[in-house]
């Protein structure tokens, strides 16, 4: 055999044995995403989290009350609106 002939030989080798890799990891790759991006249904998801202190939100202070009414007189302005307190 001439040298020539086992270079494209062991090259067709080595390609082959690389394609099997890549889809070895490819269908590895696929099971484990597909395992982890199932759809959550209703009642087995957990949610953690919560706030701090949630008496916060009961009552809302005067900066926040004003930013809310800005924000109004800033969407009826938008659609062409007038915003009455």
């Amino acid at each position: 055999m001439e040298p020539e002939t086992i270079g494209i030989v062991g090259m067709l080798l080595i390609t082959l044995g690389l394609l099997y890799v890549i889809m070895r990891m490819r269908s590895k790759n696929m099971e484990e995403n597909s395992a982890l991006n199932q759809p959550i249904v209703a009642g087995e998801d957990e949610i953690g989290g919560a706030a701090i202190d949630p008496s916060q939100f009961d009552e809302p202070d005067e900066a926040t009350l004003d930013m809310l009414g800005e924000m109004l007189e800033e969407a009826a302005e938008a659609q062409g609106m007038i915003y009455e307190e």
